[in-house]
């Protein structure tokens, strides 16, 4: 007997179907090459051929004679078929003996690992020689009944709408909060600077400004040390704290558990601190019944929160669109196939239903007018139309004679065909084209994974800023306190020095974390 190798080249350049059909056609021709496969998807051609004859890297160069890339493919593991079966009725440590042991002496069984607390077995199997059908039958012979591991078909892993409703949620709240909170801030700043002029057109005494401060609304103070702006502040940034900020405290605390900082982490610090600090700040002016209204950053959390929480519902809503695109195509799939035994001169003598799972290469599957083919395949017998407008976007059908490739979820029009599986479970095209999306859906960008990488480096160093800010203040503050009398307006003059110092350092250095929090680069 000859010995047959087999190797695995892929194949760059194919365009359709007919550039399968031309490496096949051309391949065949070749002296000690005894078959070959093609798929255009997943850009691999499977060859079986006679070492003694020719070498792999002949035949890759033989291809790229045609006008294609070749290289060859050093795991040649890929084709193995793997197969999770339930296995039930195993009592005890020697079934499991039995089972493992029979398989792995069935020929073309590559690995097999049977679990009796689970009742699984997982195999792995060379799909030229066994298929998945053989394998059930000599468990089956064995006297335990067996079946597949149902799939989930349904991909709910793809479905993003509770994690859109639930941004989408976040974004509201923080947005209704926002806006007048932001009016707020605006008009507060329109004043401020009407004040300013006011002060340098009029040489106003600081007394009368004082007054005129006093007796814009915003400002009037509801109890000493208590204004109007700030109130409302408060009470505006409260429900976004709560019920915007739940998501990213949620996470943020996941993070820290794990002993990592992600950008989650930056938010949630910037905003409760912010929050916190311009709480207590309002308690200790109300305790001091303080004459000037204290300095807050109510408006810090309402508009960070709007920013993020849109960013993250804007990227679900993106991810939805693919993933209800990937789970159409995973739809198309048929469930079932009828495999049928053929006698002498194509007689048909038995057919059955199986699942498409079990389906082996080289079995001939029977598929009805108006059936779905199962798997990709080649016609044997009858002529029919074929709608493949799922993978080409052709709308006018397609003629299929003997001879003729199929793909699978591609729907038969007027004629019952014959074909033999050429391609079955993960290699046929479809869902090669749903490997394909998942995997572009899971892999990140370069870029991605830098800044991400970065953000890791950069929470920490801001905390490590802030912190040096609060301390160098505080130490600039006892060394020579005028620097801070200069930068830190209307404090109350009744204070010591050693609680305003310490008052402004805490300022500037939650101002650096509530600026740096945002970056852009997380945001991106």
């Amino acid at each position: 007997t000859k010995t047959i190798s087999k190797c695995y080249v892929q194949v760059t350049g194919m365009t359709c179907a007919s550039c399968v059909a031309n490496i096949e056609r051309n391949l065949r021709r070749e002296d000690g090459i005894h078959s070959i496969l093609v798929a255009l998807m997943a850009g691999k051609a499977e060859v079986r051929y006679n070492p003694a004859v020719i070498h792999p890297s002949a035949i890759a160069e033989l291809i790229r004679e045609l006008g294609f890339g070749a290289t060859v493919m050093e795991n040649c593991g890929e084709g193995d078929g793997i197969l999770e079966l339930v296995v039930r009725g195993m009592t005890c440590a020697s079934c499991v003996h039995k089972i493992e042991s029979t398989l792995m002496k069935t020929n073309g069984v590559l690995y097999c690992s049977v679990a009796l607390a689970t009742n699984k077995a997982h195999i792995k199997y060379d799909p030229e020689i066994i298929g998945p059908r053989d394998i059930i039958q000599v468990v089956k012979d064995l006297g335990f009944t067996t079946s597949l591991v149902k799939k989930d078909r349904s991909a709910s892993h793809l479905d993003h709408r509770q994690e859109i409703r639930q941004w989408k949620r976040s974004f509201v709240v923080s947005l209704v909060f926002c806006i007048p909170v932001m009016g707020l801030m605006i008009y507060m700043m329109v004043m401020d600077s009407q004040l300013s002029d006011a002060h340098t057109h009029h040489n106003m005494s600081s007394e009368e400004m004082e007054a005129l401060h006093s007796s814009m609304v915003l400002e009037y103070q509801l109890l000493p040390g208590l204004s109007v702006m700030n109130f409302l502040s408060f009470l505006l940034c409260v429900p976004v704290q709560i019920f915007g900020g739940w998501h990213f405290y949620i996470q943020a605390y996941k993070a820290l558990k794990h002993k990592t900082a992600n950008m989650d982490v930056l938010i949630v610090l910037a905003t409760s601190i912010a929050f916190v600090y311009s709480f207590v700040i309002l308690l200790v002016a109300m305790a001091e019944k303080a004459k000037v209204n204290p300095v807050t950053f109510f408006d810090t959390p309402p508009m960070l929160f709007v920013f993020i929480s849109l960013g993250r519902w804007l990227e679900h809503v993106a991810k939805g669109k693919t993933s209800e695109a990937l789970a159409r195509l995973i739809s198309l799939q048929a469930t079932e196939a009828t495999i049928v035994t053929l006698g002498p001169d194509n007689i048909l003598l038995s057919e059955e239903q199986v699942d498409v799972e079990l389906v082996q290469r080289g079995d001939i599957v029977k598929v009805i007018p108006g059936g779905k083919f199962p798997v990709d395949g080649r016609v044997i017998e009858g002529h029919s139309m074929v709608d493949e407008s799922l993978i080409t976007g052709e709308a006018m059908p397609v003629t299929k004679k003997p001879g003729s490739t199929v793909i699978a979820g591609s729907i038969n029009q007027n004629g019952s065909l014959l074909i033999s599986a050429t391609h079955v479970g993960a290699d046929t095209t479809l869902s090669q084209i749903v490997k394909l999306v998942e995997e572009a859906q899971t892999s990140k960008a370069p870029i991605q994974q830098f800044a991400d990488k970065l953000s890791g480096y950069f929470v920490p160093s801001i905390v490590a800023v802030s912190v040096v800010t609060l301390f160098a203040w505080i130490i600039i503050g006892f060394v020579d306190f005028e620097i801070v009398e200069k930068y830190f307006l209307g404090y109350n003059k009744s204070i010591s020095a050693a609680e305003v110092i310490i008052r402004f350092a805490f300022q500037a250095s939650i101002t650096v974390l509530c600026i740096a929090c945002p970056c852009s680069l997380g945001l991106a």
